[in-house]
């Protein structure tokens, strides 16, 4: 079977129909590639390790934040909380404006220079150990050099492509 073939789409209908039906958190990955700071909403997070302590994220081959954070070689994530779904739209979107980006949200530098969202349930930051290639996505590993926890507040889910809320 050959892309773009009605089968092709068929299948690509269900696969998505099927994965959204696992509910996940909403997290906006961060690099500074080039002095320009690069943000992305991504709900392809997952911790892979304790020892030694790794993440990964995976990112879109033709979104401009694959080519910056392969390039940075470090990344920023930011958990996000109930109240962070504008936000979460708003790094979702494609095409945004690179140059100042940020100004309108709230943040602060990590310890690797990762703008990470103050209103964040968590951050963490990571130095890339590992790039996969994964179809039209890369799986991007990263080794965790710093980790906060700034609040406690119910996070935002993500369940068949609609924004939750914990009822706590």
């Amino acid at each position: 079977m050959h892309q773009g073939s009605a089968e092709n789409r068929l299948d690509q209908e269900v696969f998505r129909k099927v994965t959204g039906r696992f509910a996940t958190g909403v997290a906006i990955a961060t690099t500074l590639s080039g002095g320009v700071d690069h943000a992305m909403t991504v709900n392809s997070f997952a911790s892979v390790s304790l020892d030694p302590l790794l993440v990964l994220i995976c990112v879109e081959k033709i979104a401009r934040f694959h080519a910056a954070v392969l390039d940075a070689g470090v990344f920023g994530v930011s958990i996000l909380g109930q109240d962070g779904e504008d936000a979460s739209r708003a790094f979702a979107t494609r095409g945004l404006t690179l140059e100042r980006q940020l100004d309108r949200w709230s943040h602060r530098r990590g310890s690797l220079g990762m703008a990470l969202f103050d209103s964040a349930i968590a951050t963490l930051e990571c130095r890339t150990t590992a790039v996969h290639d994964a179809g039209d996505h890369s799986i991007v590993v990263g080794g965790v050099v710093s980790a906060d926890v700034p609040r406690d507040a119910p996070p935002l889910l993500f369940h068949e492509g609609r924004y939750h809320r914990t009822g706590h």
